[in-house]
């Protein structure tokens, strides 16, 4: 089963950017689709953008405009670029990857990112 590593969070003050980057240990193929997925202290962990493997994209509202979701076959990564930072970006934010076959389901561990001045 393909595994998953996010990397990139930490401090950034609002306006700001940060790009997020999940590293597959196999093929980003294996999923049929992945995506970015956060949460906030005493929320329900939401979606964020997702994209699949026909190049299709759906962003959260909040996302739309501000964030984007890309992915580097040839690297087995995917990449969420953050701009315009707020402070109710404040989140662990967690890779998804999912496979339609057999219903595989596969997280990150999180990254922390922290909008504050």
């Amino acid at each position: 089963q393909v595994q998953l590593v996010e990397s990139g969070g930490g401090l950034v003050q609002p306006g700001g950017s940060l790009r997020l980057s999940c590293e597959a240990s196999g093929s980003i193929l294996y999923f049929n689709a992945m995506g970015w997925y956060r949460q906030a202290p005493g929320k329900q962990r939401e979606l964020v953008a997702v994209t699949n493997n026909f190049g299709g994209t759906n962003y959260a509202d909040f996302a739309k405009r501000r964030f984007f979701i890309s992915r580097d076959g040839a690297k087995n990564m995917m990449y969420l670029q953050m701009n315009s930072l707020k402070p109710e970006d404040t989140a662990v934010y967690y890779c998804n990857g999912y496979r339609t076959r057999g219903g595989v389901d596969v997280w990150g561990q999180g990254t922390q990112v922290t909008v504050s001045s």
